[in-house]
């Protein structure tokens, strides 16, 4: 007989320790030490007299996605006790009573008797267990995380002078990783959804550290799917604009000419409606819901000047696509609404992200708004997702060395506080008087997690692993180590290394012809002395000597 067993599950399954002991109640709590230990002896959770619930506060040490297994040798009446188990992205979260929406964080249920038991999917460190039988005691021989995750190997590496940057990079590469679960989700808490803007610098950052991964075009084609025209991806107009960029920097990482020809209908059916929405006097009119990111959404000024420039970036990219895949006309009407797109300035805004969207846009010039804008106050005023995009338009200033100092002050912080993933939101003003996500919060000072946030994410609601915060990781291989595809799928390779002050830094990125290895050390005279290996079929374009 030939069973089917369904569809297999990309990820892998394995266990994870608990680290430490963070808190238990002061009774009921015996050999709580044990559950670090990879052995038979138990910890024992016994009613109290007093009614108290006797309970234990695990740390597994980083953030992870799945769950928890109980392993329960015993039980004082022989059945199945009542237990809470609670799940926490920090240790207030795990104490207190977290959000219960896109995934279940805090659980009633039964521990059984002579047997183990899984609970949980979704996004933790922290993990608290509570007896809230009051006639049973249980035995508990070992909890253990259950890490769900795709098994893809990290093919891109990055390594320099700056023991700080190299912390950065690999916690945004951990960070998307996690996201990368049936989809590329944004975060494993809370939005464990396809949002296709927020895609962008999880897109990126899969590329310089997974290559060409199929999991970015099944997510854009989820999307895709799910939005026919003419509607916004996700109800937002400028989520679109991204699934077109989105197309043209995944072409030029893989050179999947293939899989963007099968982009083409509606590809053009999207820039046509772009097109209709840009007047004869160049102003963008797009209609739904017009949205950058939750920090612009209340400035009106911000949104106008920026979906400006998405526009011209988009329709830009469009140019470059339709002529990718053989349509010359469609790039003609492209290029026609970008011309009158990209001639108009919207009303100034004080807006760091809107700004960075007009430099890259070509709408500004990145030398002065670098000076009036972005090197004043330059770790305020900025977010975890379009972070990337400053530091994308401070690069085209030349401004490397400050965004290295933005790099370590802003995403550096993060981890300063206990971070081992970066977060949803986040402001350096949060920080006086606060304390740190893997302590419990000392009375007096400021809770980081609970007391902060806002929008869509206020308080515990906020997700502290979010991919769209990863941007440094894809920055940093790009412009320190200086490598992109000078032509799609890295036929040609240029190499561009920006050290800022480093005394060396090295690394690999993954292209489809094989990895580039490059080690940049800085010359006594500030000149940088470049080693590169890259494979047959890559012709190397050196910006360096």
């Amino acid at each position: 007989m030939q069973i089917e067993f369904g569809a297999p599950d990309p990820r892998v399954r394995s266990f994870v320790m608990p680290s430490r002991i963070v808190w238990s109640t002061a009774v009921g709590v015996e050999h709580a030490e044990r559950l670090l230990q990879e052995d038979d002896t138990v910890c024992s959770l016994r009613p109290s007299a007093s009614g108290e619930c006797p309970a234990v506060l695990l740390d597994f040490g980083r953030e992870l996605h799945g769950g928890v297994r109980l392993d329960v040798p015993a039980t004082s009446t022989g059945r199945a006790a009542r237990i809470r188990v609670r799940f926490g992205e920090s240790v207030t979260e795990a104490m207190a009573s977290p959000s219960q929406d896109h995934a279940i964080h805090d659980h009633a249920t039964l521990a059984p008797w002579f047997g183990h038991t899984e609970i949980g999917n979704t996004g933790f460190r922290f993990v608290r267990i509570d007896l809230t039988d009051p006639e049973t005691a249980i035995d508990l021989r070992q909890v253990r995380a259950v890490f769900l995750r795709r098994p893809d190997p990290w093919l891109g590496s990055f390594e320099c002078s700056d023991e700080r940057l190299n912390a950065i990079w690999r916690t945004g590469a951990y960070t998307v990783h996690l996201c990368m679960q049936d989809h590329v989700w944004d975060g494993i808490k809370r939005d464990r959804l396809v949002w296709v803007g927020d895609l962008h610098p999880e897109a990126m950052v899969i590329a310089t550290v997974f290559g060409a991964n199929p999991i970015v075009p099944a997510s854009l084609d989820y999307v895709r799917d799910r939005t026919p025209l003419p509607g916004w991806m996700n109800g937002i107009s400028s989520y679109s604009l991204w699934w077109i960029l989105l197309h043209r920097d995944w072409y030029q990482y893989t050179g999947d000419l293939d899989y963007l020809r099968a982009q083409r209908d509606y590809l053009l059916g999207l820039l046509r409606l772009v097109e209709e929405r840009v007047g004869d006097d160049g102003l963008e009119r797009l209609d739904g819901m017009r949205f950058l990111e939750w920090p612009t959404s209340d400035d009106p000024t911000a949104i106008d000047a920026g979906l400006q420039a998405l526009v011209a970036l988009a329709l830009q990219a469009g140019v470059w696509l339709c002529n990718a895949v053989g349509e010359p006309r469609a790039a003609a009407r492209a290029f026609a609404a970008h011309t009158r797109a990209v001639g108009r300035v919207r009303a100034p805004s004080l807006s760091k992200q809107a700004n960075a969207l007009a430099v890259l846009a070509g709408l500004l010039m990145p030398e002065e708004t670098n000076e009036r804008l972005f090197a004043v106050n330059p770790d305020r005023g900025i977010s975890t997702f379009y972070g990337y995009y400053v530091l994308q338009a401070r690069a085209l200033a030349g401004d490397w060395g400050g965004c290295l100092d933005l790099i370590r002050s802003y995403w550096g912080a993060m981890l300063d506080r206990g971070a081992t993933t970066f977060w949803e939101g986040f402001e350096l003003d949060w920080l006086p008087n606060a304390g740190r996500i893997d302590e419990m919060t000392p009375a007096g000072m400021r809770d980081l997690h609970a007391d902060f946030g806002g929008w869509c994410y206020k308080g515990l609601r906020h997700s502290l692993c979010h991919g769209w915060a990863a941007g440094p990781t894809a920055w940093l291989t790009e412009h320190v180590l200086g490598l992109t595809p000078a032509s799609p799928g890295f036929e040609r390779l240029r190499v561009d290394p920006h050290l800022a002050g480093l005394e060396w830094a090295r690394g690999a990125l993954p292209t489809p012809r094989g990895l580039v290895r490059v080690e940049h050390r800085r010359r006594a005279d500030g000149s940088v002395d470049a080693h590169i290996e890259a494979p047959a079929g890559v012709e190397v374009e050196r910006a360096v000597s």
